[in-house]
């Protein structure tokens, strides 16, 4: 089994707001995404290089409420209230070609796995019943894509590339050893760093030199 880090995920309140957020730091506009319509959201995607990509996520005001809550903590009032203050870098999603496996690795930390689609993309994604992140985001969500179709191979060049992903959490060394275990890699390198309060950052090379991209403010 091996692991490998699929995506970034930056919520905002709205799909221009993050985009601006993401061009003002890194120069990089986010080109065009789709709907997820299960979950009542869309996005837009910048590439991080060969099967890798940023992707900016806010709830869809087009689309009716969905029956269940939404990925990524999205309706949870402390998040609601966090963005609020502007974008953030809240999570990361890690790639496997195994995601039964791996959730059996993962324990209750992988979610339920639910077939998604956008588009001509299928894929199987772990969320959990109350749509929270698991360890508060420094566990990555876990997907597996279906079809041989990978959203990165149909992006555009943008110079961006992840240097680092920096994940702090109170129980850092116990999910670097459980993400260990079940094969992630040292390509890109995560930095694991026990502390109190849980978050995520992202050291990326972008066309304007090198960027830090803050995990999400606290309260």
């Amino acid at each position: 089994m091996s692991l490998a880090l699929d995506h970034l995920v930056v919520a905002a309140r709205t799909l221009e707001e993050g985009a601006a957020w993401l061009e003002a730091r890194t120069g990089v506009a986010p080109v065009a995404g789709g709907a997820h319509a299960l979950m009542g959201t869309h996005n837009r995607l910048a590439s991080l290089g060969p099967g890798a990509y940023l992707e900016i996520l806010a709830v869809d005001p087009q689309a009716p409420p969905p029956a269940r809550p939404r990925w990524f903590s999205l309706d949870d009032p402390a998040m609601r209230r966090r963005l609020e203050r502007g974008p953030a870098l809240l999570h990361w999603v890690a790639r496997t070609g195994d995601i039964d496996a791996a959730a059996g690795l993962a324990g209750g930390l992988a979610g339920e796995i639910l077939p998604l689609s956008r588009g001509d993309y299928r894929w199987r994604i772990g969320v959990a019943a109350d749509g929270r992140l698991p360890a508060g985001g420094a566990f990555p969500t876990l997907i597996q894509w279906e079809g041989g179709r990978h959203p990165a191979a149909a992006l555009p060049e943008s110079g961006l590339r992840l240097a680092r992903l920096t994940v702090r959490s109170p129980v850092a060394e116990s999910l670097r050893r459980r993400l260990e275990a079940m094969g992630l890699g040292a390509d890109p390198p995560v930095e694991w760093i026990e502390a109190e309060a849980t978050g995520i950052s992202a050291e990326l090379q972008a066309p304007r030199g090198m960027v830090l991209l803050p995990e999400a403010p606290g309260e």
